[in-house]
């Protein structure tokens, strides 16, 4: 067995199990040394083709990518023309856990929000709900409003400790109700996503099914393993949730609002997430770039892409007039929905 493959299953288990795995950790691989442009073409869309897990669900016919990129390549191209060729074939897969990355520039893709509405004004939030004498708990700002918890929570790539969720919960003993706030995360660390889910339920639940792609053709997946929530171990909050997402809810905050969607006691508010839902697999190419790529496919319970986002309970969007008066009218209809 290769140790590219080796890497690949370990990083699965890995996830499947809930340890840490982040939205940026660098898996790399290859040699160094002189390639051409067309050898670097070559071995990005092999790779890709071999282990990308999402050509199915989103139409794409790779070999007539391929056979339109490859005439743009040339032997005689300058470096940053050569970037630009395989940007664009990478940005095909129109998807945002994509990247290809030189010591001159990090391609992207991140039409999953900006073709949305943005939904999340920070300003708004710093200004006339979290206030002046707000809480910290390590990543977590927490105020309270009108007798409910408001947690605002701004990056999963943020560490959660053990204290920062006991301080929620502590502050959460007489509260009518939580809001966790996760518009505009753009995901990170899996494990921060389970453990701040495991403070809501005091027991283990499965909320999706995740699968590796292994191979070239359509149907080379892994079997499908089960994702769970694990069990807290101590202190729980039993009442009820609210969670606020919009289209820049990405990644492992994807997985996070999933998590939260399966907890009969939590309630989703806001837009629907914007996906994220491939494990990224990493690589380096003959001439030292490296790239990722979504490798897994995840799962609801109903057999529903986590790629193509996760639905709310509650569509809401933020109202332009309210925003023109401070007011937020997600977080407004959230606190609405606890009397």
């Amino acid at each position: 067995m290769s140790a590219k493959r080796l890497l690949l299953i370990s990083a699965i288990l890995v996830f499947t199990n809930g340890l840490f795995i982040s939205c940026e950790k660098h898996l790399l691989g290859g040699d160094d040394g002189e390639a051409s442009p067309k050898e670097v073409f070559e071995y990005l869309w092999n790779d890709i083709n071999n282990r990308y897990a999402y050509f199915e669900l989103k139409g794409i016919d790779w070999d007539e990518v391929k056979q339109r990129y490859s005439e743009l390549i040339d032997n005689q191209m300058s470096e940053n023309e050569l970037f630009d060729v395989l940007a664009a074939l990478l940005f095909e897969l129109e998807d945002g856990h994509v990247n290809l990355t030189s010591p001159f520039n990090r391609s992207r893709n991140w039409d999953w929000f900006q073709d949305e509405p943005l939904n999340y004004n920070q300003g708004i939030i710093d200004r006339e709900y979290l206030g002046k004498d707000f809480h910290i708990s390590g990543p977590l700002r927490h105020q309270m409003i009108n007798g409910i918890l408001y947690v605002n929570y701004r990056s999963f790539g943020d560490q959660l400790r053990d204290r920062d969720i006991e301080a929620i919960l502590q502050r959460a003993e007489n509260a009518r109700g939580v809001i966790i706030d996760v518009r505009s995360n753009g995901g990170g660390a899996i494990n921060n996503a389970f453990n701040l889910a495991g403070a809501f339920t005091n027991q283990s639940y499965t909320y999706g099914k995740v699968r590796i792609k292994n191979g070239p053709c359509s149907d080379c997946f892994s079997s499908w393993t089960d994702l769970r929530v694990p069990a807290r171990e101590k202190g729980w909050y039993n009442g009820a949730v609210i969670v606020l997402t919009n289209s820049a809810s990405y990644s492992s905050t994807t997985y996070f609002a999933e998590m939260m969607r399966q907890n009969p006691r939590a309630l989703l508010l806001g837009a629907p997430t914007g996906g994220g839902g491939g494990t990224p697999a990493f690589g380096e190419l003959p001439n030292g770039w490296t790239y990722r790529f979504s490798s897994t496919q995840a799962m609801t319970l109903e057999d529903e892409h986590f790629e193509l986002g996760i639905p709310v309970n509650v569509r809401v969007d933020l109202d332009k007039s309210d925003e023109d008066q401070g007011i937020d009218t997600m977080l407004e209809r959230a606190i609405r929905q606890f009397n």
